[in-house]
């Protein structure tokens, strides 16, 4: 990705990112006064799924800026991985929220009392639906211009919060009008379930970046195909891959005639990442140039006998 481009993106993607945290701020508030006036257990779940929301956007907005930062001196790789570690943070709050709401809803099993101003909390509950639909439209617009990643996950974890404030609806609806006084406590411990599962996905997703986990398989077929289509690219070894925030990274090692010049060489190699480049604008790609039936003698992997698929693989001819 040029300067240039990269220019157009951030920006966008910044602006995403602050309309998320303005919308989480001013439901926050909303769900702050209905939850104080209903007394409702699944309101106030939906309450600390927005506040969540919040903390989930403003690490958005942190991550996409740090994202603009070029890599300096002692980040060779930039700063993406920045966002996994906000993200482990994240999840000990969302766990800490979970086991919260879990204890108040088991409370109100023992002391089960009416919600109060029913019709308030549904109505905060659709203003809620509202605004995060007409949030989730803005970021699609956002992401097919930019293809964000960041703003991505945050779009997906909206989302979700179109069927947990249908929850909150349902839960008030039937504790109120049909006289299911369980309903709220059983919605809340739902809401407290589902925030832990959440916890769980996002520390995978951030443990698997820290870890330098591999692309997706099919991700690592498609982006090899692409550059074995390169007329005089004869065999790609030692193909690894790594995500870093929104940063794809790959390197392998690329094998051509012995007999070419290196002029005739770098020009195949040229060739290759222009194709990457084309075809996977956000990943920055690093290839070694071989001669063809050349053996490394140092690869740790290969000493380990620990070989991912495709490694040592063939492609082209």
């Amino acid at each position: 990705m040029t300067e240039a481009e990269r220019g157009r993106i951030i920006p966008y993607a910044v602006r995403a990112a602050i309309a998320s945290v303005a919308m989480a701020l001013a439901l926050l508030s909303l769900k702050g006064v209905a939850a104080w006036t209903t007394g409702s257990v699944a309101m106030l779940g939906s309450l600390a799924d927005t506040a969540l929301d919040l903390l989930a956007s403003l690490v958005t907005l942190y991550g996409v800026r740090l994202a603009a930062t070029p890599a300096d001196h002692d980040h060779r790789f930039g700063h993406g991985k920045a966002e996994a570690l906000a993200a482990l943070f994240q999840v000990a709050l969302i766990a800490a929220s979970a086991v919260g709401i879990a204890w108040r809803a088991i409370a109100a099993f023992a002391e089960p009392g009416e919600t109060a101003d029913p019709e308030f909390g549904i109505g905060v509950s659709m203003v809620a639906i509202v605004g995060t639909f007409a949030l989730l439209a803005y970021q699609r617009s956002i992401i097919r211009k930019t293809g964000s990643v960041a703003v991505r996950a945050d779009s997906v974890h909206y989302q979700s919060d179109l069927l947990l404030n249908l929850a909150v609806i349902a839960a008030i609806a039937l504790d109120h009008y049909v006289g299911w006084s369980g309903a709220d406590p059983v919605f809340g411990i739902a809401i407290a379930l589902w925030l832990a599962w959440g916890a769980f996905r996002a520390s995978s997703q951030a443990i698997d970046q820290l870890m330098d986990k591999e692309w997706p398989e099919a991700e690592r077929r498609a982006f090899l195909d692409v550059a074995a289509r390169q007329e005089g690219l004869r065999g790609i070894h030692d193909f690894r891959t790594r995500r870093s925030g929104s940063h794809d990274f790959a390197q392998f090692h690329m094998e051509v005639d012995r007999t070419l010049s290196v002029a005739e060489a770098h020009d195949i190699v040229e060739a290759v990442e222009k194709n990457l480049r084309r075809a996977y604008p956000r990943v920055e790609v690093l290839i070694h140039l071989d001669p063809e039936g050349h053996v490394d003698t140092d690869n740790p992997l290969v000493e380990a006998d620990v070989t991912p698929h495709w490694f040592g693989k063939r492609v082209g001819g």
